[in-house]
């Protein structure tokens, strides 16, 4: 079954690009596209796509508000961003409003292709770049004020590698190069990795860990 796509983009050339990019990879196919919030939402219900690619400034209202109300109607439905914006502030307000990942436009074909990919399978792909100021924004509190909880459980010595390549921004398969082991196998430990820390997404499980 093809992983089946939206885009919310309101620049015509570039969401021209992306569905051309989608339809032409191997076990995608871009089911519907819009250049506002609004009509997206109003569409993607009927459409119910496995993935939606999430732009951030759109005109009318935002992506991020776009994404709030989409999750709400459709919570099985993972959403990314894919935009400019790279501050801290952007990112926690998509994130919080229930974005699953956060890519920037200027990644390369082939990583946003394994983005999709891994954000449809469960996990939350972010660029290298993005998930270090996740990881930097929890881990100054932590140093100011570092907190341990007992109850946490422990995590093995490869699920601790896991856990720090995923911090880094690695994708699934990144890690598995890294770390010489099975795609599958990479999946299992962050499945793992998800149940033993109660958490549902990469950002979770990273800001968890480090407030240990």
């Amino acid at each position: 079954m093809a992983i089946k796509v939206s885009i919310v983009e309101d620049n015509d050339k570039l969401r021209s690009t992306l569905v051309k990019v989608l339809n032409r990879a191997e076990g995608f196919r871009c089911v519907s596209d819009y250049g506002n919030a609004e009509d997206a939402l109003e569409d993607l219900p009927k459409i119910k796509p496995d993935v939606v690619l999430m732009d951030i400034n759109l005109p009318g209202m935002n992506g991020v508000e776009c994404v709030r109300k989409l999750k709400t109607m459709l919570p099985q439905t993972q959403v990314m961003m894919l935009t400019v914006y790279e501050d801290t502030e952007n990112i926690f307000n998509a994130l919080a409003a229930g974005a699953n990942g956060y890519m920037l436009k200027r990644t390369p074909t082939k990583e946003l292709i394994a983005a999709i990919e891994e954000v449809q399978r469960g996990g939350s792909p972010m660029t290298t770049h993005i998930a270090r100021l996740v990881v930097q924004s929890f881990q100054k509190p932590a140093i100011a004020a570092p907190t341990m909880d007992s109850t946490l459980p422990e995590l093995s010595e490869r699920e601790q590698q896991v856990l720090d390549l995923l911090a880094q921004g690695l994708i699934y398969k990144e890690i598995a190069d890294k770390l010489n082991i099975g795609y599958e196998t990479v999946h299992t430990y962050i499945r793992r990795i998800y149940e033993k820390l109660q958490v549902r997404t990469r950002t979770e499980a990273v800001a968890k860990f480090l407030q240990r």
